[in-house]
């Protein structure tokens, strides 16, 4: 892809993506991270784009890396908390991000239905796959989607009500 084009879609769309990421992940030097790898595998000719569907193929990038990152970090903390002696990152003893997962699961427990709650921890503690979950619970993989996207906007309207 022509470095001319590149540039063109980075002016048009950066600041979208770039909320994109803020929303979830709520860091900007994250977020700016995530949004300059993208454009950084569209320079190196690593992605072609079809005409008409750039803006749809970068948001769907941002959402695709961000939730990447949660998921590193998820387990990350997982295999930490499982083995105390590992330390896969430095600041996941910090107390901020230890009381905000306890609020977190403490809302998850106390607000959503049983159901929801089995597939919040298939999904974010134990890192099933949707059709996993599907198979478990029983249901279709779109019905996992939609019950994901009602725990993550339930848990985004308590916490960062700037968000939505």
């Amino acid at each position: 892809m022509k470095r001319e084009i590149i540039q063109q879609l980075f002016r048009q769309h950066y600041d979208k993506m770039q909320r994109v990421a803020r929303s979830l992940l709520y860091d900007e030097q994250e977020s700016e991270d995530v949004v300059s790898d993208i454009f950084e595998s569209l320079l190196q000719g690593e992605i072609a784009l079809i005409p008409g569907t750039a803006e749809r193929y970068l948001l769907t990038s941002v959402r695709n890396r961000c939730l990447k990152r949660l998921r590193h970090e998820a387990i990350a903390r997982v295999a930490a908390n499982d083995n105390p002696n590992l330390n896969l990152n430095p600041n996941l003893n910090d107390n901020a991000d230890d009381e905000r997962l306890t609020d977190i699961v403490e809302f998850v427990v106390g607000h959503l239905s049983p159901q929801e709650q089995r597939i919040f921890s298939l999904r974010f503690t134990d890192g099933c796959s949707y059709e996993d979950i599907a198979a478990a619970e029983g249901i279709s993989r779109v019905a996992v989607w939609k019950h994901l996207s009602h725990i993550i906007t339930e848990i985004k309207r308590q916490f960062n009500p700037r968000s939505l």
